[in-house]
């Protein structure tokens, strides 16, 4: 049974995979009285996509404002008529730049492959959730696999939840004057709000974006990382760090402090995958613990630390994630939160893992090395071409 832990004014329950998360969401979408707001990446014509889009037309039935944004790429595959029953239904749905693809380069260099990676959902402005759980169904279609992916949210009610509804709110204003050009008192408004909330030592709600907060989440891990004194562990499916993160990685291994990488097992982005892979040298020989998850995809954005600082959210330590999309991430400072996280990150290393060992860096052949340093020269290239080579990335 999920645990309830509270933290400076919040009641967080942490919740693992889609089969925890989606009962709750759906449940928390038919207990909404007065407004529902969702953030998605991804949202997926499969049962799962069925399964929310049916409680969301539920609450606009009964006369709850409903507002929906999607990424204009992470959902491009959701079929219009998907989208046309949940505006008939009274659902307002809007697109995140649906116009750019991640490949357009005639744009202005600031604004390519700039997405909506949140995964946010507000209800009421009293309960909300904030993790790395897209709206798709939680096995992967393709693959043989039988387990859900591994992923996390957290549901929270109490006083930060007016934060997480003005940042909502704000950025369904701005989306809605760059897709209609209107500049009407409601989205001025929108764009000019502030949360109310303060934030406290034990619970921030982390945002990033090409704006006020563009490093706020990195910044959050690498004091987090400088910090700790016995025990660091990130689970991140897509993980390609940059110079400033990875030596904070190496020095905290090289002073003593046990350092857990649980990264992504399976190919599923082929370029990022072996980009990552370049960087298992330096941080093996560093004395860090490198895991690759089997059971299935990994999708997982989380990190404890000494089993007293947690962060979950929809970053990844990668550049399209630090540098360049949309995201939220919570990071909390509870015993009891973190333990919960530690201990289902430990089951996953133990029982669905494998861990690479120092032979790795002797094992490999050459045209494996090959491949991987020339994935992470592509990368490195990539990130400049659209210039963001600041930051050590």
């Amino acid at each position: 049974m999920t645990s309830v832990h509270q933290v400076a004014g919040n009641r967080l329950m942490l919740l693992q995979n889609g089969a925890a998360f989606f009962p709750q969401l759906c449940a928390d979408i038919d207990a909404a009285q007065h407004s529902v707001y969702l953030e998605t990446y991804i949202f997926a014509a499969d049962e799962t996509g069925r399964l929310i889009a049916d409680a969301l037309q539920r609450a606009a039935a009964r006369g709850v404002k409903v507002r929906v944004l999607l990424d204009g790429f992470g959902s491009a595959d959701l079929p219009q008529h998907w989208v046309d029953e949940l505006r008939a239904a009274g659902v307002e749905a809007q697109w995140f730049r649906r116009e750019v693809s991640p490949f357009t380069l005639r744009r202005s260099r600031k604004r390519r492959l700039l997405r909506m990676h949140r995964k946010l959902a507000v209800m009421d402005g009293e309960v909300a959730f904030v993790g790395g759980i897209n709206i798709i169904d939680d096995i992967p279609e393709y693959g043989d696999f039988i387990m859900p992916r591994l992923d996390y949210a957290v549901r929270v009610q109490g006083a930060a939840t007016s934060e997480m509804h003005a940042a909502m709110r704000r950025l369904w204003g701005l989306v809605l004057w760059a897709n209609f050009r209107r500049r009407g008192k409601e989205i001025r408004r929108f764009a000019l709000e502030k949360a109310e909330h303060a934030v406290t030592p034990d619970f921030i709600f982390l945002l990033r974006d090409n704006l006020r907060h563009r490093r706020d989440i990195e910044r959050a891990y690498l004091k987090a990382i400088a910090g700790a004194q016995r025990e660091i562990i990130i689970a991140n499916a897509y993980f390609l760090p940059g110079r400033v993160f990875r030596r904070a990685l190496k020095r905290a291994a090289r002073r003593g402090i046990r350092v857990v990488l649980l990264l992504q097992g399976h190919v599923e982005y082929r370029l990022q995958h072996y980009a990552t892979h370049a960087l298992y040298d330096q941080l093996l020989a560093a004395g860090a613990e490198i895991y690759e998850y089997q059971a299935s995809y990994m999708h997982a954005k989380v990190a404890v630390v000494d089993g007293q600082w947690a962060t979950v959210g929809s970053s990844n330590i990668d550049p399209f994630s630090l540098l360049l999309a949309r995201e939220a991430n919570l990071a909390i400072r509870d015993t009891g939160f973190a333990d919960e996280l530690r201990a289902s990150l430990l089951v996953a290393i133990d029982n669905d893992s494998v861990r690479i060992g120092n032979e790795y860096l002797g094992t490999r052949n050459f045209f494996s090395r090959l491949v991987a340093r020339l994935s992470y020269g592509a990368m490195r290239l990539l990130i400049g071409m659209l210039g963001y080579r600041r930051h050590g990335s």
